[in-house]
């Protein structure tokens, strides 16, 4: 990764005998590495594999059989996992919290269904506060800063020779270039 983008598109890079193109995004054990190390890209897939994974298992969720309480445990368990894999490294910006805000809102609007309203007799949509009444268990953005931290406490914890650990610990080297700094 360089400031300038254009340094290396054309070059490949050999190694024993193997030819390396460069491309601008990869995926590495599920997670879309890209050449910004932007992490919006993302976010964007786990939430289109979430929304994925409710809609395989729509008809539970939606069943009027089952309580709501097996209901939250289904999106906890199954849905919840799938987006939040490799949350531990995200870097979020409001935009991205937000985006997760509305889909935890989205699914728990399809959990717990509309309500009646007790002046008008109509039903309505519930409204977030009234979500996060209903639902007691932390949303999503505390599970990733919960998961955040006890990824650092891990890596903490590590010994001096492992790699993460001299990633957390030391400071770069050398000087800063010209112009103006990167925004992220």
């Amino acid at each position: 990764m360089s400031r300038n983008q254009n340094i290396g598109l054309s070059h490949n890079m050999k190694a024993d005998n193997s030819s390396f193109v460069r491309v601008d995004q990869f995926k590495y054990l599920g997670t879309t590495l890209t050449d910004q190390n932007s992490i919006q890209e993302e976010i964007k897939r786990r939430l289109k594999s979430g929304n994925a994974c409710y809609h395989s298992v729509q008809n539970l969720v939606s069943s009027n059989l089952l309580y709501k309480n097996l209901m939250i445990e289904v999106y906890r368990n199954i849905i919840l996992p799938v987006v939040l894999y490799g949350c531990e490294t995200w870097s979020l910006t409001l935009r991205e919290e937000r985006r997760l805000r509305i889909f935890e809102n989205m699914v728990l609007r399809r959990i717990y269904g509309p309500r009646r309203d007790k002046v008008t007799g109509e039903w309505r949509t519930q409204r977030n506060e009234e979500l996060n009444d209903l639902y007691s268990s932390t949303n999503i953005l505390r599970v990733i800063k919960s998961r955040r931290m006890r990824w650092a406490g891990h890596t903490a914890r590590m010994g001096d020779s492992r790699g993460v650990f001299k990633v957390l610990v030391r400071k770069p080297g050398g000087k800063r270039s010209l112009g103006r700094r990167r925004l992220r």
